[in-house]
């Protein structure tokens, strides 16, 4: 039985599904689809096109599926989906796609702190943690297991590889490689995550494979496409290095330096 707060503004075109919570003056628009044992709280809105998943947890104020923040946008159905389990703190602010994509995405699980903004056309991963006041442009894209630090700014159409974690306070204008920590300012390579890949179950073997394919990019004199061929060469079969060859492949604003 789903418990509604007789203040919220609930549209009857909106899809709940069952064992819902809906705070105090909380906004439900009508094109929304809410799924079952999902926690809507005091002062949010839900704006046409949300799409969320089970048992999320949204705390107050946060606004969801607003209108982009695109010049070019020209009102076209767009949506923001949010995955299964996962927690959007107090005056987060997600905006659904532009007709580029048709949406904005975070996964499962995740955690989007307090003022963290996800933005037109970005995708957010599974398990990721958005700290306090990140601010991302338009068209990021974010792979699964990835950590942000707090007030760190995402310049648009930037991505940040799996299992990545990025430092508070900085300003990612370059791609972030999966598996490292990112660093300083300006952003840096400052290492490999061994305690993140160590929690999440990563072999020491690999962590090891990690380390040296990584040694040929940022502490060898081999420009990028000279360390590409040589980490294809001696480490192209291990799974999670062919992760990094691939990420490499598909960078368009190049990869953070050292």
């Amino acid at each position: 039985m789903s418990n509604i707060h007789p203040t919220a503004i609930v549209n009857s075109k909106a899809k709940l599904g069952k064992n819902i919570t809906i705070g105090p003056y909380a906004v439900i628009d009508g094109d929304v689809e809410i799924d079952n044992d999902t926690t809507i709280g005091p002062h949010s809105v839900i704006y046409d096109g949300a799409r969320i998943g089970k048992r999320v947890k949204i705390f107050q104020s946060a606004s969801v599926a607003n209108l982009p923040q695109d010049l070019k946008f020209g009102g076209e159905k767009s949506q923001f989906i949010i995955g299964d389990d996962t927690v959007v703190r107090e005056y987060a602010t997600l905006h659904r796609g532009t007709s580029e994509t048709g949406k904005s995405q975070v996964g499962k699980n995740c955690l989007l702190m307090a003022y963290s903004h996800i933005p037109h056309d970005c995708s957010i991963g599974d398990n990721c943690i958005i700290a306090n006041g990140v601010q991302m442009g338009g068209h990021t894209h974010v792979e699964d297991w990835v950590i942000i630090g707090g007030l760190t700014a995402v310049h648009q159409f930037s991505l940040i590889g799996e299992h990545a974690m990025v430092g508070g306070g900085l300003r990612i204008n370059q791609d972030v490689p999966p598996f490292i920590l990112a660093g300083d300012d300006p952003v840096k390579y400052a290492g490999l995550n061994v305690v993140g890949l160590k929690r999440r179950g990563f072999k020491i073997v690999d962590i090891e494979i990690l380390k040296d394919a990584y040694s040929y990019l940022y502490d060898s004199k081999l420009n990028v496409s000279q360390a590409v061929k040589k980490i294809e060469k001696d480490f192209g079969d291990n799974p999670s290095v062919k992760k990094i060859l691939n990420f490499i492949s598909r960078s368009k604003r190049g990869i953070v330096g050292k």
